[in-house]
């Protein structure tokens, strides 16, 4: 079972191979709807929507898709899910424009696949009326609009690709396939100061308990 915590999902099947986890995840709203966070690889979208058959979830429940960045591993499955389910689509004003191709992505990590508009761009701080209510922090570094989105009320942190699941604890994003690897270690250290208990990354963990002193055993380190 997929269900890591009360109404948050770890989609099952899409991780490409044993050695390269993605952690797509679909987390329950207030009411009767759900969010998708993140999509996955171009293809996985299948395994996507076998997960919510399995889990008796109709697609359109989906109302929202809220992403962290434009690396193809997160976005790689985008239109076919915003189709499939008729979501509105979030990301950050600067990472929306990458996402659109306009202009095209030339740092480090795959671009999108294709280009796609999302329907709402944020900004630092906005409120998201999503999986019970979340906040959009600017996280830049491993992209240029890279975006947590953090529950205050249940202390959930999802991280994206700014932090790295390894063994117990996480590492900073990887500096190969990082825009900016200090503006990374800023970004962490803001994150360091919110009260964390689940620490949702996309690769590796997540963290699921006491994720706040892996967060700061990490920024100590920064």
């Amino acid at each position: 079972m997929a269900e890591i915590l009360p109404g948050v999902h770890q989609v099952e099947g899409v991780d490409p191979s044993p050695d390269f986890s993605t952690h797509v995840y679909l987390v329950k709203d207030k009411g009767a709807t759900w969010t998708l966070i993140d999509t996955g690889l171009p293809e996985t979208h299948a395994a996507t929507l076998a997960y919510l058959k399995k889990i008796h979830v109709e697609p359109t429940a989906i109302r929202k898709i809220l992403l962290t960045h434009l690396h193809r591993d997160h976005t790689g499955s985008l239109r076919v899910l915003a189709a499939a389910t008729h979501a509105r689509t979030f990301a950050h004003w600067i990472e929306a424009a990458y996402i659109a191709c306009d202009p095209a992505y030339d740092g480090p990590g795959a671009p999108p696949a294709e280009p796609f508009v999302v329907d709402e761009t944020l900004k630092d701080g906005d409120t998201v009326d999503a999986a019970g209510g979340l906040i959009a922090y600017h996280t830049p570094g491993h992209t240029p609009g890279h975006t947590a989105y953090y529950h205050p009320e249940r202390k959930l942190l999802f991280s994206g690709d700014l932090f790295f699941g390894e063994g117990d604890g996480i590492i900073l994003t990887v500096p190969d396939f990082t825009h900016h690897s200090p503006t990374a270690k800023i970004s962490a250290r803001r994150m360091g100061r919110l009260a964390v208990d689940s620490l949702l990354t996309y690769h590796g963990g997540p963290i699921v308990k006491n994720g706040g002193a892996a967060l700061r055993k990490l920024v100590g380190t920064l």
